[in-house]
């Protein structure tokens, strides 16, 4: 009995169990164990939309069991990775033993966690947007944000309430901006105190561009997009502080000051205006990632913080061990193309680390992953969006469509296709509902604790 235990149920994690049951489904010899925290899938590109409600909450995330056919599954918080024992420790609750699992082969694919680059005051008092936790907590804070200032007097402080700061002009921070605006736009109608000129979003990135990763025109396309639809567009600086009333900026070129894009009339014409700081009320930060302190902490031998795999996805020192998706990086020594983190890269990763599995269980040849970049999309609010695969490039309403229908593909069950599908149709013909439900899981990070017993699982 040759035992397999894949970490982490991501896009990574989750692709390699299911490659790896494709080989393996008759198989009686072979054992794979999938460990998560939660115990289903999340489709994180569609948040925004469950933050601006568009999507349904439930509609993006896919029960794991419904998946998977011969893995055992745990839903459980990991403690420790023991490389040399080949044993992963996950930790005991308060209703619960801990978990010794040992393995054969290992698959490690824990993801990345929110980079706050050490700025602990806007860690505690910004929003983020990588759990579907934080989508409502996020769509939960604008409505009531809308509800204050609809009550608020004080017309500096109203628009201080309704000034939303999104930080990061990637794909999460650009989609964010887009789907709130047009929330926070096609809900004022039920706000009559509330002016349009009161409601600002701004978005603030580091470079000198928003969506870098996309040809020049296709991402001046979306800026001016943006600014055409009233979101003010901050580039080349980044934040320093947020108290939780005001956002402080510093240039990352010579100026004192940063440039401003201002589009207070909503009518595309756009203007340079200086400032440094922001007084807003909420600040969502999506601005980058690092690997997990569990990944940092490990055994393993790590570049900047991610594990260092060869060119097979092995491990350094460590061959029957494979690490995929964010978390791991290749070996600085190897001249291998680098590519930004993506669900894209994290699904190519595992395909091949699941093939180099099945060839290490029969002794056959390796696979050196080759990877060929296929092309990416993004929308920007309005039903307008951009794309470019295998060098076309298409902005607008067709590019709206096709990363429409791209992603829907992906969803991997074939109810949530149809419950997505849905919600995108209802959203033609209903207006926008700003009901404020507080149905949020509490989290129990509390009740993890050390035990000296643990279920030893062999």
């Amino acid at each position: 009995m040759k035992r397999i235990l894949i970490l982490g149920g991501g896009f990574a994690g989750l692709e390699c169990c299911l490659k790896l049951e494709s080989y393996f489904q008759n198989n009686s010899d072979i054992e794979i164990t999938l460990v998560s925290e939660d115990n289903f899938i999340l489709f994180t590109p569609m948040l925004p939309q469950v933050a601006s409600g568009t999507i349904e909450t439930r509609h993006i995330v896919t029960p794991i069991r419904t998946l998977i056919k011969k893995t055992k599954f745990y839903e459980g918080k990991i403690k420790y990775i023991d490389p040399h024992g080949k044993s992963v420790t996950l930790y005991g609750t308060n209703e619960n033993r801990g978990m010794l699992i040992h393995y054969d082969f290992l698959v490690v694919a824990l993801g990345s966690q929110t980079n706050f680059f050490g700025m602990k005051d806007v860690e505690e008092n910004s929003y983020k947007m990588n759990t579907i936790n934080d989508a409502i907590i996020l769509r939960n804070r604008i409505i009531d944000l809308m509800e204050q200032a609809e009550n608020e007097t004080d017309p500096i402080l109203r628009k201080a309430l309704l000034k939303i700061v999104v930080v990061g002009g990637g794909f999460a921070g650009v989609e964010t901006a887009g789907e709130l605006n047009d929330f926070i736009t096609d809900v004022s109608e039920y706000y009559p105190s509330i002016d349009e000129s009161d409601v600002k979003v701004v978005l603030v990135e580091a470079s000198t561009e928003i969506l870098t990763g996309f040809p020049q025109k296709l991402a001046g396309f979306a800026k001016e997009k943006l600014v055409e639809r009233g979101i003010d567009v901050i580039l080349d600086a980044g934040v320093t502080s947020f108290n939780g009333k005001e956002v402080l900026l510093k240039s990352n070129s010579n100026s004192d000051k940063v440039l401003l894009s201002d589009s207070s009339q909503r009518k595309g014409h756009a203007e340079l205006v200086e400032i440094n700081s922001i007084s807003s009320r909420t600040l969502v930060w999506t601005a980058g990632i690092t690997p997990t302190d569990l990944i940092k902490e490990s055994l393993f031998n790590t570049h900047k913080g991610r594990i260092k795999v060869n060119e097979f996805l092995q491990v350094i020192e460590f061959p029957e061990v494979f690490a995929i998706g964010d978390c791991s990086t290749f070996d600085p020594e190897l001249t291998m193309k680098k590519f930004p983190p993506t669900a894209q890269l994290a699904e190519a990763h595992a395909k091949v680390a699941a093939s180099n599995l099945k060839e290490l269980l029969k002794g056959g040849t390796l696979s050196k992953f080759d990877y060929s970049w296929k092309g990416q999309s993004a929308i920007i609010g309005k039903r307008t969006g951009i794309a470019s695969f295998f060098g076309i490039n298409i902005a607008g309403f067709v590019a709206y469509l096709l990363w429409r229908n791209l992603y829907l593909s992906k969803i991997r069950s074939s109810e949530k296709k149809f419950r997505v599908w849905l919600d995108w149709t209802l959203d033609l013909f209903f207006k926008r509902d700003i009901s404020r439900l507080k149905i949020i899981k509490k989290e129990r990070s509390l009740d993890y604790k050390e035990l000296d017993e643990v279920d030893d699982v062999w």
